[in-house]
């Protein structure tokens, strides 16, 4: 992945907001024997059908507008012009990922976020916890979504509508900027959660690293 990708997951939080964030994390996982941990990427996926496409309907019309504008409006002007627009049209989607995401569908998106978290969970290690009560909270920053997976300990006794609602809550707090805030508060109620159905026991310990991931 390109550093200055990479730099956007890294970065998206300040390090007033990290240590609130892990904070809210070690008092939720206090409460249980559940293990919580927290990614986030820049994206779930490149898209690449979606920069060839949007560079293709860019050259093309910038193709139709040079045309128009020097009088050459034949198949012989346009097609080398869409041929000779379209590497500078796919650099532009390429260093400004947002306008590729309009040409990737809604459900493309979910998938690929539910993908990229899954393989998120499983590199983790979050399915070796002892009673399998790892929870994933992962945030893809370019789809503006939110993923929240559990293992199966979880899974037998928490609803997966349940972590819907908590990753839809979450999603709309990034887009209206308060990632951070509602991130906190997520956590808290994830908390609240395990420890209704695994309870703390007296030999419980913190088995992942209390620790935001980025890859």
């Amino acid at each position: 992945m390109d550093k200055s990708v990479a730099a956007i997951s890294t970065d998206f939080f300040s390090n007033a907001e990290k240590q609130k964030i892990l904070a809210a994390v070690a008092d939720a996982e206090s409460r249980s024997s559940g293990e919580i941990a927290i990614m986030v990427v820049p994206e779930s996926d490149r898209y690449l059908e979606a920069e060839q496409l949007g560079a293709l309907l860019l050259a093309g019309l910038v193709a139709v507008i040079i045309c128009v504008l020097t009088h050459h409006v034949t198949i012989w002007t346009y097609i080398p012009l869409v041929c000779l627009l379209f590497l500078p049209a796919l650099t532009l989607f390429r260093r400004f990922p947002r306008l590729k995401i309009s040409f990737a569908g809604p459900r493309r998106q979910a998938e690929a976020v539910r993908a990229r978290a899954l393989i998120g969970f499983y590199e983790n290690g979050l399915y070796r916890t002892e009673g399998e009560t790892g929870i994933l909270i992962f945030i893809s920053l370019l789809e503006h979504k939110v993923w929240i997976l559990g293992d199966r300990g979880i899974n037998e006794k928490i609803p997966p509508g349940y972590w819907q609602t908590l990753a839809g809550e979450l999603a709309a707090g990034i887009r209206s900027g308060r990632a951070a805030e509602t991130l906190c508060r997520v956590v808290a109620e994830c908390g609240s959660e395990l420890a209704h159905h695994f309870p703390r026991s007296h030999d419980d310990r913190n088995e992942l690293a209390n620790e935001i991931l980025t890859s």
